[in-house]
């Protein structure tokens, strides 16, 4: 039988990866909001067709980057 401590302990350590895991999400939704911002703002100033297919590619990327850092995170949390 586990005793108080261990149960308290155990409650900690699952609210601190929760806590974490949260601030991971939290970030990565920071990330892509920002993107979606730069995105805009470049594709708004772009010249021609090409420099705004630039920024949406650049866009993606920097949405990909947020989800793979975020992934990575939680994973380390496990």
């Amino acid at each position: 039988m586990k005793s108080g401590g261990n149960e308290d302990g155990s409650w900690k350590t699952e609210m601190e990866k929760e806590g974490a895991s949260f601030m991971a999400s939290a970030k990565e939704t920071w990330l892509n909001i920002r993107a979606r911002i730069i995105g805009q703002i470049q594709k708004a100033k772009a010249k021609n067709e090409k420099e705004a297919s630039e920024a949406d590619l650049q866009t993606a990327k920097m949405q990909v980057q947020a989800a793979d850092e975020a992934e990575e995170k939680k994973k380390q949390l496990n």
